[in-house]
């Protein structure tokens, strides 16, 4: 039992490094669209992430969050040229909230509030991406938000302590992805059986 926790650790960070290879692949060929507010978000919270939960005293847990931290970056640096939106003004509010979001996790003395703070603000980041994903599900990568969920879970696992300060952000990083990968199905298996009007159907109107 007591090398449970390192090995859950390093798999979160090898599962959260591999999450993000096919969502780079995807973006460099044109078939992702990441939503550039969404990334922007989730790439400065990565950061503020890595280093709360490191001030909290994690350990292993700390692998995916570092991995988390330069990986989001990556992919909101490719967005800038690949991705879509975030200039629209629902996206400056919702940019406005996320950024209450941060100040609320620098300001908050109590860890647990802190990391509230965060999950908030990373909650608006996935809330911002969701008309767009629910439009068109094949601008976002399924395969990132699966293995993103598994690496929250492992992650969970490896914080090998009852702390709700630091089990709070892998345990809603779990969920948040496995919501997403579940949207992202269903909604390509809707639009994948709905009937096609044929072209001469069509020219009858």
């Amino acid at each position: 039992m007591t090398y449970t926790a390192p090995v859950l650790g390093v798999l979160a960070g090898v599962v959260g490094i591999a999450d993000t290879i096919p969502y780079v692949r995807d973006t460099i060929r044109g078939s992702t669209r990441p939503h550039r507010g969404t990334w922007l978000i989730w790439s400065v919270l990565a950061i503020v992430v890595f280093l709360s939960q490191r001030a909290d005293g994690a350990t292993w847990s700390l692998i995916m969050a570092a991995a988390q931290a330069v990986l989001t970056g990556a992919i909101f640096l490719l967005s800038i040229r690949r991705g879509e939106g975030g200039l629209s003004p629902a996206d400056v509010l919702m940019l406005t909230l996320a950024g209450g979001g941060v100040i609320g996790w620098i300001v908050a003395d109590e860890p647990v509030i802190a990391t509230a703070c965060v999950v908030a603000a990373d909650l608006i980041g996935a809330a911002m991406m969701v008309p767009k994903t629910y439009r068109d599900p094949g601008s976002e990568t399924l395969a990132t938000f699966a293995l993103a969920s598994l690496s929250g879970a492992l992650a969970t696992g490896a914080v090998g302590t009852l702390d709700p300060s630091l089990l709070l952000y892998p345990v809603y990083y779990c969920l948040a992805n496995g919501a997403l990968a579940v949207l992202i199905r269903q909604r390509r298996r809707r639009l994948a059986s709905r009937p096609r009007t044929s072209l001469s159907a069509r020219s009858l109107r």
